[in-house]
């Protein structure tokens, strides 16, 4: 049996929601929050540093909104993998999202590994089933889309072993519509009526009854409580007014960006005033980008690292995201809503990656060995740097933190203590013993 992880010291009062941005791809920490201005130019890059609100936080100039809300945030550098994982996505996703450094299969099939029911759960997963069951909308919920594409589903944003009744709620959009978001298989349209709902639960209770020959009961009953909460979901009122994103004032909406991480960072705030405890936001990739970059259209920039940043992933992620902040803090929300943001990965501070000819290719590899994090609101204190880098933004300088320090900052800002579970033989075992909360960023 293992031992039950000793308690951290209870913060002044638990977060109700956390907004998780993960900024799909590996952001670059030496050309966004942990620049090096005195590094040598093949390190440090082109872009300038600037002044922020906080008289101890420099951004990229390229963040510019961003830097008038330094204030509200604290960044977290030296975040490591410590030679755990791998250098490939799903690894990183993996470490970074459950706070469990990847087995030894991540090194068998790379990205190629697939999600296993005994996985280690989501940390979303993990604080959803801590806290009461909302009313009429889902714990977990994830937007505006599940990475990555199949078969080459990233592990690690699923409840694993918790059981996949504490799998996230997923809500899709686009690029094209970026003011509709459906549910996979139920669509989330006002002109879905009481009629054609019942005409689906028929088909899917005909569906499950086959299924039932192929699974085993405890699989399907899993299944079906999902369907269950997703048809209770669509019937609810309060659902409909959670995701109606059109009935915000254009203002707003032109505030956080008229694109589909913009208003998807929009929906999280309003999930968050409907009580939901964990939303999830993956960056969605653009692929018009993706031949330029070298990537899937994210923050991968394998090539022309810093005309990608600059043009494409940059403006739009200042835009949105000091959007939320603002508009968190405004509405009173900030202190009762932690923010998180990161990613699988940094990325390699010395600029030429082979993949797009080296020097002349102007891109970034990945770098596991250093990344940076952001948290904002749910008891942190704003306007702090927490942990460091070396004079190259390559190792960490002193104490290194990894992913499931972070993991265990959330849960602590969460107000989530216990951390025991059951297996299938009814065996008690600890989510995650590993690592500790990050307290110097609590007041």
């Amino acid at each position: 049996m293992t031992a039950p992880a000793p308690e951290a010291p209870a913060i002044r009062k638990p977060a109700k929601s956390t907004i998780l941005f993960f900024l799909c791809g590996g952001a670059s920490h030496i050309d966004m929050w942990d620049m090096k201005p005195e590094a040598p130019l093949e390190y440090r890059g082109e872009f300038q540093s600037i002044r922020t609100t906080s008289p101890d936080i420099h951004l990229c100039e390229h963040l510019p909104l961003l830097a008038q809300q330094a204030h509200r945030f604290s960044l977290v550098h030296g975040v490591t993998d410590g030679g755990k994982a791998t250098g490939d996505h799903h690894a990183g996703y993996y470490y970074n999202l459950t706070g469990h450094a990847p087995d030894q299969t991540f090194k068998q099939q790379g990205n190629d590994r697939r999600p296993y029911p005994d996985d280690w759960p989501f940390m979303g997963s993990v604080v959803g089933s801590r806290r009461p069951l909302h009313r009429n909308l889902p714990q977990i919920i994830t937007l505006p889309h599940k990475p990555s594409k199949l078969p080459y589903t990233r592990p690690g944003q699923f409840a694993g072993r918790l059981g996949t009744d504490q799998d996230p709620f997923y809500l899709y959009g686009s690029f094209a519509e970026p003011l509709k978001f459906t549910a996979p298989t139920l669509t989330l349209e006002r002109s879905l009526g009481a009629g054609r709902m019942d005409s689906r639960r028929e088909l899917l209770q005909a569906m499950n009854a086959a299924r039932r020959e192929l699974d085993t009961e405890m699989q399907v009953q899993s299944y079906l409580r999902q369907q269950d909460r997703a048809f209770s979901l669509l019937a609810s009122s309060g659902a409909e007014s959670a995701f109606d994103i059109a009935s915000e004032p254009e203002a707003i909406r032109a505030r956080y960006g008229n694109h589909i991480n913009g208003t998807s960072l929009l929906m999280a705030r309003r999930l968050v005033e409907a009580g939901v405890p964990f939303i999830t936001v993956f960056w969605k990739e653009d692929e018009s980008t993706a031949k330029q970059c070298k990537s899937a259209g994210g923050w991968d920039t394998h090539a022309d690292n810093f005309n990608c940043l600059k043009k494409y992933l940059l403006p739009k992620f200042d835009q949105a995201f000091s959007a939320l902040l603002e508009d968190l803090a405004q509405r009173g929300l900030l202190d009762d809503t932690l923010v998180l943001v990161t990613s699988e990965m940094g990325r390699k501070p010395r600029v030429g990656d082979v993949r797009s000819g080296g020097n002349v290719g102007g891109g970034r590899d990945h770098w596991t060995t250093c990344m940076s994090v952001l948290m904002a609101g749910g008891g942190i204190q704003g306007g702090r740097e927490v942990g460091a880098t070396d004079a190259r933004a390559e190792y960490p300088k002193e104490h290194p933190i990894a992913p499931e320090d972070v993991v265990k900052t959330v849960y602590h800002a969460m107000g989530v203590t216990d951390l025991m579970a059951r297996d299938m033989l009814g065996r008690p075992y600890n989510l995650l013993d590993e690592g500790k909360p990050l307290l110097e960023l609590f007041g």
